[in-house]
């Protein structure tokens, strides 16, 4: 009997279009030498127009493509049952003025929500009260206060999401970024059960 022959499917993988998705592109293979070298170079789909952004390749496909070359060979799969594959079509550079617009809009809505938020809280009389008890005097615009807060409140943002342009302060992903990848991975998921073709057909039937 055969050493078995063990494939771990990735998540989600991007390709250029027009190309040929192989099984080492969606996947690790593992197994006897002869057999990985082979089985990296097979070619599970090839990309077309009709594909549009998402191509979903199930493992059970890839088993069945295996099984029909290899009939005795025993096939496990490990991790992911299925590997989604985003096409990654031309963009058209976006313009500077839109960027400026967009960059404009959520620096002024950046801007308000900050100040609503203050407004809301009632900061201003907080602080002429902080300064009133540090001084024992009544002052309306308690500067000394108020700019030093203002400094620490955009350094504290800077510091939260980890990022100063594209300088990063050490490896912990910011919250962003962990955003973006918590809705890249249910985003994955939804394609992964709603573009399978595979289960589709299944439920069809």
């Amino acid at each position: 009997m055969t050493a078995p022959l063990y494939i771990r499917l990735k998540q989600s993988i991007g390709v250029e279009p027009q190309s040929e998705i192989r099984l080492k592109d969606v996947g690790r293979v593992t197994g006897p030498v002869h057999l990985k070298r082979m089985m990296e170079e097979l070619v599970l789909h090839h990309v077309s127009k009709e594909d549009q952004n998402i191509v979903v390749i199930d493992g059970f496909t890839i088993v069945e493509q295996i099984v029909v070359l290899f009939p005795n060979q025993e096939i496990e799969l490990i991790g992911p049952a299925h590997c989604v594959v985003h096409i990654n079509k031309m963009k058209a550079k976006p313009s500077l003025v839109i960027v400026a617009l967009i960059w404009l809009l959520l620096f002024v809505g950046a801007a308000m929500a900050i100040m609503n938020f203050h407004y809301d809280v009632s900061m201003e009389p907080v602080q002429q009260k902080l300064h009133y008890m540090l001084t024992g005097q009544e002052e309306e615009h308690p500067l000394w206060i108020q700019i030093p807060y203002s400094i620490g409140l955009g350094v504290g943002m800077i510091l939260f999401f980890n990022h100063w342009f594209k300088k990063r302060f050490n490896e912990e992903p910011s919250p962003m970024e962990v955003e973006v990848f918590n809705y890249q991975e249910n985003l994955d998921h939804y394609a992964a059960v709603n573009e399978n073709k595979v289960e589709n057909q299944h439920e069809d039937r």
